[in-house]
């Protein structure tokens, strides 16, 4: 296949613009061997008249190559192909649930990790599966790498496998793909079983413990599970209630979160009713944040490290590894218990 019929062969993506279709059939010409390193382009006459064009179009797309340090130009002469290392800069597709505080860790340890020469676009699809097609749908084939945090319906997963493998990171929640694609994610169910056991002397200071879930919300259902079987195992009064009534806070009962939003009202109520946190009342919470490391002389949580996610999905990418793993939880004992 020549240059030509790879860029031609791109029409069909409908959602790429001429000048995008362009940028990206020299990319797969370089990472398919069409092209190597000297090899000139060609002239934006030549391109005028093979694929018909704009000579704008074509200008921009040569622009941009030179600007992702694949291409340069030489007066008199024309463009030459000066890197075959298509990755060192790319565009990157983060796809998240929503840019809640630990997200947001993830993203600026990810960003920095990655360096100025790649630019992320960060979508949100909010455990929305008809959000997440359309996003999906609208940005396939613009991007050189896809990271994508999946919902977790395994009716996504032709879309998803729709991307090269070596194209896309699943990272966060976890999805079975074919063996080819790779992933960096959590793993909620057995973990946060292990991790309240190892609490458990801890839980059994308090009368009752309440799980707030709602099952509507973006927040893994393995959560629910590991806790439902660990209270029925354990023999613990509990329970879980969808969301806190505010002002309803009791003595005696250990709180566990799996979001942030009833959490500071509880302990706003805590300290309206000078309540003391790991005495009157327990906190659990998960996913860890600086903010919970100091508030109310610190609250327990269950927790992978989401900078350590983030700095193992930018070193896929510049390396272009492939990569399988499951993130441990870490459990951070604090006042709060």
């Amino acid at each position: 296949m020549s240059l030509i019929d790879k860029i031609k062969s791109l029409s069909s993506i409908n959602t790429l613009s001429k000048h995008e279709q362009l940028v990206h059939g020299i990319i797969e010409a370089i990472d398919s061997g069409i092209l190597e390193v000297g090899d000139q382009l060609p002239s934006i006459n030549q391109m005028v008249g093979e694929i018909g064009f704009a000579r704008k179009t074509i200008v921009k797309a040569y622009e941009e190559l030179k600007d992702r340090g694949l291409v340069e130009s030489k007066k008199l002469k024309g463009y030459f192909i000066i890197s075959q290392e298509t990755k060192v800069t790319l565009r990157v597709a983060l796809l998240m649930f929503s840019f809640h505080r630990f997200q947001e860790e993830f993203y600026n340890t990810f960003r920095k990790e990655l360096g100025k020469r790649f630019q992320i676009d960060v979508f949100f699809h909010h455990n929305n599966s008809e959000i997440f097609e359309t996003i999906l749908t609208n940005i396939l084939g613009k991007y050189g790498m896809y990271v994508i945090a999946p919902i977790p319906d395994p009716t996504l997963r032709p879309l998803l496998q729709s991307i090269s493998a070596n194209k896309l990171l699943i990272i966060d929640r976890y999805l079975e793909m074919d063996a080819e694609y790779s992933y960096i994610c959590q793993e909620f169910e057995d973990t946060t079983y292990q991790k309240l056991v190892e609490l458990l002397p801890l839980i059994r200071k308090y009368k009752k413990m309440i799980l707030f879930f709602n099952k509507t919300s973006d927040y893994p259902i393995g959560i629910r599970n590991a806790y439902r079987k660990f209270i029925s195992d354990y023999s613990i009064h509990g329970g879980v209630e969808k969301k806190y009534k505010p002002g309803s806070v009791k003595k005696g009962v250990l709180y566990f979160f799996t979001g942030d939003t009833y959490l500071w009202e509880v302990l706003r109520d805590c300290r309206n009713n000078e309540y003391t946190i790991g005495n009157h009342v327990g906190i659990l919470s998960h996913n860890d944040h600086v903010v919970k490391e100091i508030a109310f002389g610190g609250i327990t949580t269950i927790s992978i490290d989401f900078k350590d996610m983030a700095r193992r999905a930018a070193n896929h990418i510049k390396n272009q590894d492939f990569t399988q793993e499951i993130i441990p939880f870490n459990l951070i004992k604090r006042h709060s218990l």
